[in-house]
């Protein structure tokens, strides 16, 4: 017997846009969080002159050193895949046998993705609150919604969950992940107890849970798992050290195999005895324990 039923977990490895703008480094991530047993590699896309207003466009990038152009505008436009790219990606992954995500951060971006049917869509943190986008989502595609909950206050939570309950989609389809929203967090601000408090009060509302890291190392994320995620995120690159803001809270490889091995171990692990006795305590039983009744 599986304690509260605990389903198999489920990992998304977030490439993001650490691929550096760059297709065949994109498909070389790709394939290796396939032989690192992931379930799906995951990507972004943005079309930057709608997401950002003007200033925002050309503004230089926060963090200049981490920049791939003049301003933020052009760094985000460098690291942007196109939607015969995405298809491409797509193609890719299913011929490796693994499943193609992405997230969409604005409309335009949410229509281009909906053509390619992927099994899910994310939408981030940043763009929850789009409620265009949201609607354009529930209404004009059927497979599930993923949505992180990081920089959300109860009250947009609430308000995201009856968009979707008033085409009583939210049971079927909608799926919230706790996060956090900074890159990397301290362990302090991970606040995994945020999962429980979303299980407690829409567990009958919406479909599942999920987990979307931003920490540091792996123990985190089984201990998200055993509180009620079935869908663990975590960035992924090839290298922390590449120019890029999402990199330092990425796993690498190593990392990568070895959350996928703890995580399935503890999907195995979490069970109930079958008999009082098990067959594997028998000989010590009969070797060791004293005083038996």
């Amino acid at each position: 017997m599986n304690y509260l039923n605990y389903q198999q977990p489920k990992i998304i490895a977030e490439i993001g846009c650490n691929h550096l703008g760059n297709l065949d480094v994109a498909k070389e991530l790709i394939r290796l969080a396939k032989e690192c047993k992931a379930d799906y590699a995951k990507f972004q896309k943005r079309n930057p002159k709608e997401l950002l207003t003007k200033e925002q466009y050309g503004a230089p990038h926060p963090v200049p050193y981490q920049s791939y152009g003049a301003t933020y505008g052009e760094h985000r436009e460098v690291l942007e895949f196109n939607i015969d790219q995405h298809i491409e990606l797509k193609k890719y992954a299913e011929y490796l046998g693994i499943g193609y995500a992405c997230s969409v951060w604005d409309t335009t971006s949410a229509e281009e993705i909906i053509s390619l049917k992927p099994d899910f869509i994310k939408v981030p943190a940043a763009s929850n609150c789009n409620f265009e986008m949201l609607v354009l989502l529930r209404d004009h595609y059927s497979a599930d919604i993923h949505l992180s909950v990081g920089m959300t206050t109860w009250e947009e939570i609430e308000t995201i969950i009856q968009l979707f309950e008033e085409t009583n989609q939210a049971k079927s389809r909608l799926i919230l992940y706790s996060c956090t929203s900074g890159y990397p967090i301290d362990f302090r601000d991970v606040c995994l107890l945020e999962l429980r408090k979303l299980y407690f009060h829409f567990k009958s509302r919406i479909k599942e849970f999920g987990f979307s890291g931003h920490h540091l190392g792996i123990a985190i994320d089984v201990a998200a798992y055993t509180l009620g995620a079935k869908w663990i995120e975590r960035h992924f690159t090839k290298d922390r050290t590449w120019k890029g803001t999402d990199h330092a809270a990425s796993l690498e490889v190593t990392g990568l195999q070895k959350l996928a091995r703890d995580l399935h171990h503890t999907y195995e692990a979490l069970n109930f005895k079958s008999a009082d006795i098990l067959t594997i305590e028998k000989i010590q039983r009969d070797k060791l324990k004293s005083h038996t009744h």
